[in-house]
């Protein structure tokens, strides 16, 4: 089948690219991208005007939780990537899991699977956490914490893992990936990091971007996950970290919990959904701090070439994954009308700038709303 998206604004980081123009898909794949290309004889059996629009690369999630096997009562495969789809995200890094629906742990040393990684094409991406230091804490360490009389998980946690796994892929000299990054004390450490040769790639996620530990207050254990919402300091940082790219890529950390899971503040898992939320979340945390192609580079781009998959990019030849968007259009999130089996999102109420409208994988439109 051959589709052709008219008018768009096509933006593609990997090609620096931002303009307007056409884009005729066919067989799955990106055919060719330029000016009107319908009057210029290109032929189509759809044609999607795009005007208003952006056209980019579908979306690479770096950190995703769906729960399958062992726990699709809260999400499977089909309802994840039912959610990723409304979300724009074409990609992602499903983290894996036993059957019983734990993660599976990696028993080897730290160091052993620093070096072997690379031999097979992999990357380590380190989930950096002092537990001792982490231990019994439900959500950031000071002010909100002290006010709700519960024990808080200090800043130190995060940057003594943060550390660590650092020192440990210096002295291998190895890649290794830090996931979500929430303080301003990790975001100095990779920096110092990257300045002297560190191989670190680093992400943060949508609600450290857009949320702090203020939204605890209400006692809502849909606002806690690990890391915590942090402080307003800490926010300020991981902004600043993305503009000079301390922090390489945004993922979301999805984490299904279904409601009578989170109905006890003090009890509940940690974790939140966040697929189908992503991009708009970003476009409303980011206005002004980064523009929408970079923004793109940091959801798509990047990650892809981090997981070293063939995504990220609207290249001719290459796989026709996009992702069309509204970037002005503001909706509110409604618990009840997103796509995945649970509702556990901090946005919940939230108005948000920017919507997916339509996403397209390999070619074919997994999710229209046009």
């Amino acid at each position: 089948m051959k589709l052709l998206l008219k008018r768009a604004r096509i933006i593609d980081p990997s090609q620096n690219m931002d303009g307007t123009g056409d884009i005729l898909i066919s067989d799955g794949k990106i055919r060719e991208i330029g000016e009107d290309l319908f009057s210029r004889g290109a032929e189509a059996e759809e044609i999607l005007d795009c005007d208003g629009l952006v056209a980019a690369p579908g979306l690479v999630d770096l950190h995703v939780h769906l729960r399958d096997p062992g726990q699709t009562q809260k999400e499977d495969v089909f309802s994840g990537c039912r959610a990723a789809a409304a979300g724009g995200v074409t990609s992602l890094l499903a983290i894996a899991l036993s059957d019983d629906g734990r993660p599976v742990k990696n028993t080897a040393c730290l160091l052993e699977a620093l070096k072997r990684a690379p031999e097979l094409g992999m990357i380590v991406t380190a989930h950096c956490e002092d537990q001792y230091l982490a231990e019994g804490g439900l959500l950031n360490e000071g002010e909100v914490s002290r006010f709700l009389g519960v024990k808080g998980i200090p800043n130190a946690a995060e940057d003594c893992g943060t550390a660590r796994e650092l020192a440990a892929a210096a002295s291998v000299d190895a890649p290794i990936h830090i996931c979500h990054v929430s303080t301003r004390g990790s975001v100095a450490l990779i920096r110092e990091a990257k300045a002297r040769g560190v191989k670190v790639t680093a992400e943060t996620c949508p609600h450290y971007l857009l949320l702090t530990e203020e939204a605890l207050r209400k006692r809502d254990a849909d606002y806690r996950m690990n890391p915590p919402l942090r402080s307003e300091a800490d926010r300020q940082a991981l902004l600043e970290g993305l503009k000079d790219g301390t922090i390489d890529a945004i993922a979301t950390d999805h984490a299904p919990h279904t409601p009578e899971e989170k109905a006890d503040f003090l009890t509940a898992p940690n974790g939140s959904i966040g697929m189908e939320t992503s991009l708009a979340a970003c476009l409303t945390a980011l206005d002004g701090v980064l523009t929408v192609g970079e923004i793109i580079e940091k959801m798509s781009t990047n990650p892809a070439r981090i997981l070293g998959i063939p995504a990220g990019t609207l290249q001719i030849g290459q796989s026709a994954d996009v992702v069309l968007f509204d970037p002005d259009l503001k909706w509110t999130v409604d618990v009840n009308r997103l796509h995945g089996k649970s509702k556990n999102t901090p946005f919940k109420g939230m108005t948000l700038k920017g919507k997916v409208l339509t996403t397209i994988f390999h070619g074919k439109k997994v999710f229209d709303i046009r």
